[in-house]
């Protein structure tokens, strides 16, 4: 039998305000990148700590050319930022909205 605190919520009244395609397509191209698994492993490794890309290639255990590749998308995806100190290029977290999705996509899987 089911349980009722189980039961999904009374559908809102109102219509439904779709966002535009564009929105939409952006989204979309968002969640792509979180889909690989090698880009999760440099989130979680940049999420309390700044490196610089060969820390981040120990940490996930890739080369560095593996992983500039990837920061590279993640950069794109405005998901990750960097600083220069001198010949040293340190990356972060863009903001914390990467670490809400993260923890919030961890939450999801360990329900």
């Amino acid at each position: 039998m089911n349980d009722p605190k189980d039961a999904l919520p009374a559908a809102q009244p109102g219509p439904l305000v779709m966002p535009d395609d564009e929105v939409l397509y952006e989204l979309a191209d968002l969640f792509r990148v979180f889909g690989d698994s090698t880009r999760i492993k440099i989130l979680y490794a940049l999420h309390d700590n700044e490196l610089c890309v060969q820390d981040i290639a120990n940490a996930v255990q890739l080369s560095q050319s593996a992983v500039s590749h990837q920061l590279r998308v993640l950069k794109d995806s405005k998901l990750v930022r960097f600083r220069r100190e001198g010949k040293t290029v340190y990356y972060a977290l863009d903001d914390d909205h990467v670490r809400s999705i993260l923890s919030m996509g961890m939450d999801h899987i360990e329900e």
